[in-house]
């Protein structure tokens, strides 16, 4: 029993070891000789026995957990976190806790480099070993001895950079291959490793250890499961150090910075906080799963009962023989608001008849329909040849030689929107490829609405909630040496920009905290530009977290990758990595490999003075000068007089300053640059190539 709860102190805190103690308690008291089948006993009797029973199914649920969650506890064999793992990079140069779980009071023995190292686990089954700094190198094994041995593998020490955030770090290789297809297909970079963290979340307790993941080298066959920014991150640091790079790649798309904070940095944001406590009901989290399944399942079920493009569930539409004279017609890419059905939900289809020459029929083809909002489903000849549930990714569809023949071919579309305008985005690519040649898509197709449908409102996304990504992402995590963290996150939190910086800052400090290292390097992407670029200043909440993201440099060795010249208007996950991938290695290599002199950072504002018709900036990270890209004049700048309309400004680079005025405004009160949801005009530069911040100043 002593063990038993120990463990479970271990395993679960206090809160849970009361019901241990009830549990313990109660069975003592219950009377030994009691029958627990006989049904000749008193009510109050058969009151004791069910409870008795009850208690003893608790205790057996307990010590269950305790053999699930806390390996090796009850085994008495030693155990490794998945972290340390065959094929691990671990940090070099710095001591390293390698920790495990193993039989109470148990010795482990650690053999590495003909060095012996040993430790006693605690009463809990938990110890640590402590192995001293160690050089860049491997491999090299570990092996672990108590009551069994474990060995562990193929393993280097470099440098480990925990990589997090949302979809932007999250979104692999696989994504953008087409963009990257040589280094796709080169012969692999094995020194380049990943650990991927499982995607999971849990609002009630912190985890000490993951229960999957392994560590994965780059080759041809790994390489589209990497994080792309992550990945093009190690590429230059490997190049630059010749050091192993481990990444370990704890990311989930549509994450706000909320759900990445632990219970106890989330306490000084009541809002937050309470929302927390709140998912830690159960209850609540099944009745809205509950709620969400059924109104959303309700709604697809109407929507394909009333579809007319299908026939029994199959999709007649699509047939290469329909008549479909009479449809009218849209040219794609466009949004299907401005045709004659109007700005409507449910299902729209759309076919097309295309000439195949002889040389590609009968070839394996890509069928590329740009993107579309929200769900496709893509058909040739009436062959399904793809699908994609919603709008983000690219419409890819690759197929085989059967599906082709000369002369005409049809394709239809039958497109799903739920919510908002649905159609297909402009300045994607739309063809269709085989045997090298290409089909343009665009242009006229036929269409007709298969069912009408009510907007539907999206599912409650319970994983994003506050504190439960980092309890089972990044928890598990705090005892593994890190280099670093770089991070790509604030897209989820742009509808709220005001406080990011704080929630952020506070994040970054508490995380320092857990990990005990110290002020390691916090190296974080700046939001990219996006949506529509507009003629005139305008307001932007895009913006406004740029800037919440710029004021957390105030947080010691922490720096900011400027990208607000590397987005694409009409995608949220722009496809060019590398360079993302590369500001933040330079990043690293001033920071934390002592490349002091490197111009890594992009010019930002450190003092200012606002005078009589005119407003003077000074930049730090200028180099030789600032410079206007392409040689125009500075675009980008915004004056105000009473800090709420601005107007576009005449702007003067001498140095590392910037003059800034407008004939109009005598007394200009505010200025902003490159202010706006897609910056696109903005062009200060430092000579390095990097741009300057977007930021906001105010008199």
């Amino acid at each position: 029993m002593k063990y038993l709860r120990a463990c479970l102190e271990a395993t679960f805190g206090d809160k849970r070891c009361q019901l241990f103690e009830e549990t313990r308690r109660f069975l003592k008291f219950v009377p030994k000789g009691t029958d627990e089948k006989s049904n000749a006993v008193s009510s109050k009797k058969g009151r004791i026995l069910a409870q008795r029973v009850a208690f003893k199914q608790a205790l057996n649920i307990l010590t269950l957990a305790v053999i699930l969650l806390h390996p090796g506890a009850l085994s008495g064999q030693v155990k490794l976190p998945r972290l340390i793992s065959d094929g691990a990079v671990l940090q070099r140069d710095d001591s390293l806790k390698l920790w495990g779980w193993a039989g109470a009071n148990e010795r482990v023995r650690l053999d590495f480099k003909q060095e012996r190292y040993e430790t006693q686990a605690s009463p809990s089954g938990e110890w640590a070993i402590v192995l001293p700094p160690q050089p860049a190198g491997g491999p090299y094994s570990l092996r672990f001895t108590a009551s069994n041995e474990v060995t562990v593998e193929d393993v280097w020490f470099g440098d480990v950079w925990l990589c997090s955030g949302q979809s932007n770090m999250e979104l692999t290789m696989e994504r953008v291959k087409e963009k990257y297809s040589s280094l796709v297909a080169a012969p692999g970079s094995p020194m380049i490793r990943q650990f991927l963290v499982p995607d999971k979340y849990d609002f009630k307790r912190e985890y000490d250890g993951l229960d999957d993941g392994a560590w994965v080298a780059a080759a041809p066959e790994t390489i589209l499961g990497f994080t792309a920014v992550g990945y093009f991150f190690a590429r230059e640091i490997y190049e630059q150090t010749g050091a192993p790079v481990g990444l370990i790649n704890a990311a989930l798309g549509g994450s706000p910075v909320e759900s990445w904070m632990s219970e106890s940095a989330l306490r000084d944001f009541p809002e937050a906080y309470a929302e927390l406590q709140r998912f830690k009901d159960d209850k609540l989290i099944d009745s809205i799963e509950a709620a969400d399944k059924a109104r959303i399942g309700a709604w697809y079920d109407s929507l394909n009962a009333k579809d007319q493009g299908l026939s029994n569930g199959s999709p007649a539409w699509a047939a290469p023989g329909l008549d479909d004279s009479s449809w009218p017609q849209m040219d794609i890419p466009g949004f299907w608001a401005q045709q004659a059905i109007g700005d409507t939900n449910g299902v729209v289809w759309f076919r097309r008849v295309v000439e195949v020459p002889a040389r590609m029929a009968g070839q394996p083809a890509l069928l590329w329909m740009g993107t579309i909002v929200d769900q496709d489903f893509a058909y040739v000849n009436g062959k399904q040849v793809g699908t994609t549930g919603y709008k983000y990714p690219p419409r890819r569809y690759y197929f085989d030689g059967a599906v082709l023949k000369e002369g005409q071919n049809t394709i239809a579309l039958r497109v799903v929107n739920s919510l908002g305008q649905g159609g297909f985005i402009t300045d994607k690519p739309y063809f269709l490829a085989a045997a090298g040649d290409t089909l343009d898509l665009r242009g006229a197709w036929k269409y007709k609405a298969g069912a009408f449908m009510p907007p539907l409102q999206p599912q409650t996304f319970i994983r994003w909630k506050p504190g439960g990504l980092y309890n089972r992402m990044i928890h598990p995590l705090r005892n593994f040496r890190i280099k670093g963290v770089i991070w790509y996150q604030g897209e989820s939190n742009t509808e709220r920009p005001e406080g990011y910086s704080r929630a952020f800052s506070t994040m970054i400090e508490d995380w320092r905290r857990r990990w005990g290292q110290g002020d390691f390097p916090f190296l974080y992407v700046q939001l990219a530009n996006f949506m529509e670029a507009r003629s005139q200043p305008t307001e932007s909440q895009w913006a406004a977290l740029r800037q919440e993201q710029l004021e957390t440099l105030a947080i010691p060795n922490t720096g900011m990758a400027v990208t607000a010249d590397l987005g694409a208007w009409n995608d949220i996950h722009p496809m060019d990595k590398q360079s993302v991938g590369r500001r933040l290695a330079l990043l690293a290599r001033k920071m934390a490999y002592g490349e002091a002199e490197l111009a890594a950072e992009s010019p930002k504002p450190v003092s200012y003075k606002f005078g009589r018709k005119k407003v003077c900036i000074r930049f730090d990270h200028a180099g030789s000068g600032l410079v206007a890209k392409g040689g125009s004049p500075i675009q980008g700048m915004a004056l105000s007089a009473d800090g709420l309309l601005f107007r576009w400004a005449k702007c003067r680079a001498r140095g590392n300053k910037v003059v800034v005025w407008h004939p109009e405004i005598k007394h200009p009160a505010a200025l902003r640059y490159a202010w706006a949801d897609n910056p696109d005009t903005a062009n200060l530069y430092a000579p390095s190539g990097l741009p300057a911040t977007p930021f906001e100043i105010r008199k």
